[in-house]
């Protein structure tokens, strides 16, 4: 059972005991306004009175926004009311024992009297009006003006700043509990903003009450001294003014210490940190303001009549400052580089020995065997080098920047082997003769000089691996050997050109369009998700690249996307009309400047296709349908027209009606992947065309 008991209100009794006490202490204030109080109490008020006032100005100077002392307005009524009470108390004890003496009002009142006026009371009257004049003209009027812009401001702002609440939540960029802290702050600003608004008003209408009970002490205590206690009219004004005014300075110097604090307090504004960090650090953050500032006194400390010494010492100082400040900033910022570096540097070593990171696979990674690796990796920089130049032609030619790639070793591959990685899967591996050149020759050529025969690992071309010594005699001979590095690098490189589908994801899909202009991201808050999801708009992309054809021209494809969805959803329906409309690049980079070889389709094979293909009533393919030795058949004749162009090095395309076009490559694809396969509306007008063949 725990040990601290409620009771029916929910307090402690401690919490009960101080509610009591805080009332009971508003009740002797009170009390005070219409009881008699002896001297020595009215001297532990005042005590508690300039306490209080430095307490208050204390606080308001360390808080770190004017949020924290949001009970300010509450405590300058209260501490208002204290001296305002004790203005009354005092007032009474010099009007009816004023007669006394100097004493007669209490030590305090006496000591501030021959401390601050010197014994005579023009020096005080004079004080005590200087004192007015700055609580009440200056520091009060200044600090009201800037509660009331202040809380008007702050009350015109609630709207915009609730919606910008609310729009962060609907953003998921904070949670329920963030909300509800910052519409609760936001309601304590525009309480306590309003509430300063009007306790301001306190500090200037005590400073005025001050005045005026000082003035009524002076006449008032003077007739009283005259009439009543037959003082003559010197004794008595000397006695009472100097009560009078000793009383005014004791209760306008804590007035004019509160008018300070909620000067400070409302004057802060929207900065945080504690007065002296706020001010000093702003007054600080310009070393040349400074520089300049010790120049001038230094002019000044040289000028005749002035003092040497004062000006010397402030332009020294404001000297060694300026010049500190940025040799402290310098050190400070080294730190924390120092400190930002260790902390970066920790953060990658805990993701790599923690098992999350061991989830993560690269997307591109291209593992080298033990041999291999250290062959390769001493010119590791070569290697990082051609593989970035790599990626900037990728993203030259396809129009998106392929993953990074990870090259790493393992001692778990054979010694001469490496593989190439796509998402963590093997899809390549080769054997490396390390420190040979690799030399492609013709299916009917041989190399006159000692090689092993092999495959050429990215094409599958015949090839032959050479010695490092017979490299002149090689390139005498008309022959180009590849070294290591270039054979990996191009292995890797139609690896990637194979899978770049896989390789754009849909983060990448998202930063293609962001860096889009306004007008067409427009265009794509029109389409998406109305007619397309942005998903079915990666899955045009990715089929558009599975056939090697660049999606630099982003734009035009949106624009050819916008034109056919709102009638038809499947993305393979999609993509043919983009190849369409984009057919001028898909010519231009098969033609590479020249004229664009094809290779048709025989009139049987046009024909065949034709019947295979099943419609509805509305005259679309809902179905294909060929008889498998037809398949075999198109196969058998298809490759043996393919290899016979491809041995004279021309690049060309296969050419089929544009209903046929993807059947056709779909059967295409399983014996010449890279192949293209175009139809007759893909052809862009005043494209040089050279037919080469035909299948038939």
């Amino acid at each position: 059972m725990s040990d601290t008991a409620f009771t029916a209100t929910g307090q402690t009794p401690s919490g009960s005991r101080r509610d009591i006490g805080f009332a009971v202490g508003i009740a002797l204030i009170l009390a005070v306004l219409f009881l008699p109080i002896p001297t020595f109490l009215i001297d532990l008020g005042l005590a508690l009175s300039i306490a209080l006032s430095v307490l208050i100005l204390m606080v308001a100077l360390w808080i770190q926004k004017p949020l924290d002392f949001s009970s300010f307005p509450t405590i300058l009524l209260i501490s208002t009311m204290l001296r305002l009470a004790l203005n009354i108390a005092t007032t009474r004890v010099i009007l009816s024992d004023g007669h006394e003496g100097v004493e007669a009002a209490g030590h305090i009142i006496n000591g501030f009297s021959n401390f601050v006026m010197g014994g005579d009371f023009v020096i005080g009257l004079i004080v005590f009006a200087i004192l007015i004049t700055v609580n009440f003209i200056v520091i009060t009027k200044g600090a009201t003006r800037i509660a009331e812009v202040g809380a008007r401001f702050t009350l015109d702002a609630i709207p915009g700043k609730q919606m910008a609440i609310d729009a962060d939540l609907s953003a998921g960029l904070i949670d329920d509990k963030e909300a509800q802290r910052r519409r609760r702050e936001l309601e304590e600003e525009s309480s306590f903003f309003g509430a300063m608004d009007g306790a301001s008003k306190f500090v200037r209408g005590d400073a005025i009450a001050g005045l005026i009970i000082t003035a009524v002490n002076i006449f008032g205590g003077i007739v009283i001294g005259v009439t009543r206690h037959d003082m003559s009219l010197g004794e008595a004004g000397d006695v009472f003014v100097k009560l009078s005014v000793g009383d005014g300075l004791v209760s306008q110097i804590p007035a004019l210490i509160v008018s300070l604090a909620a000067g400070l307090l409302v004057s802060k504004g929207g900065t945080r940190g504690a007065a002296e960090t706020a001010v000093l650090n702003q007054l600080a953050a310009y070393p040349r303001a400074l520089m300049v500032a010790a120049v001038l006194m230094g002019i000044f400390a040289l000028m005749p009549g002035l003092p040497t010494i004062p000006f010397a010492l402030l332009g020294g100082l404001m000297a060694y400052i300026g010049y500190s400040i940025p040799r402290k900033r310098a050190e400070e910022e080294k730190m924390a580089r120092a400190v930002a570096e260790a902390n970066e540097a920790k953060a990658k070593r805990d993701s790599r020995e923690s098992v999350k990171e061991s989830l993560k696979t690269a997307e591109i990674e291209l593992c080298l065997g033990k041999q291999v690796a250290s062959q390769l990796l001493v010119g590791h920089n070569e290697l990082a080098r051609r593989v970035g130049k790599m990626r900037r032609k990728f993203a030259e030619q396809y129009g998106f920047v392929v993953p990074d790639i990870r090259v790493s070793d393992s001692l778990s591959l054979d010694p001469k082997t490496y593989q190439i990685r796509i998402h963590g899967t093997v899809v390549a591996m080769q054997e490396l003769k390390v420190g040979e050149l690799l030399v492609m020759t013709g299916d009917d050529q041989t190399l006159p000089l000692l090689g092993e025969p092999t495959r050429e690992p990215a094409f599958g071309m015949p090839a032959y691996w050479v010695p490092m010594a017979y490299q002149e005699e090689l390139k005498r001979d008309g022959l180009v050997p590849a070294d290591n590095n270039t054979v990996i690098l191009t292995h890797l490189s139609e690896v990637i050109r194979n899978n770049l589908p896989q390789l754009l994801s849909y983060k990448d899909m998202r930063n293609l369009l962001d860096r889009l202009d306004p007008e067409y991201r427009k265009l794509i808050d029109d389409i998406c998700p109305s007619h397309i999801s942005f998903s079915g708009l990666q899955a045009v992309l990715k089929l558009l690249l599975s056939e090697r054809v660049s999606i630099r021209n982003l734009h035009l494809i949106l624009e050819a996307v916008a034109e056919i969805v709102p009638h038809v959803r499947r993305s393979e329906q999609v993509v043919e009309h983009v190849r369409m409309r984009i057919a001028q690049q898909i010519c231009g980079d098969l033609a590479e400047g020249g004229p664009l070889n094809i290779l048709r389709l025989g009139n049987r094979w046009d024909l065949a296709f034709h019947q295979s293909m099943k419609r509805d009533s509305k005259g679309e393919v809902i179905e294909f349908d060929i008889e498998p030795q037809l398949v075999e058949e198109f196969g058998t004749q298809m490759s043996a027209a393919v290899k016979t162009h491809m041995t004279s090095g021309k690049r060309f395309a296969i050419v089929a009606a544009p209903e046929a076009r993807p059947y056709v490559r779909m059967i295409v694809e399983r014996m010449f992947p890279t192949l293209p396969v175009l139809s007759h509306l893909e052809i862009a007008r005043g494209t040089d065309v050279a037919t080469i063949g035909s299948i038939s």
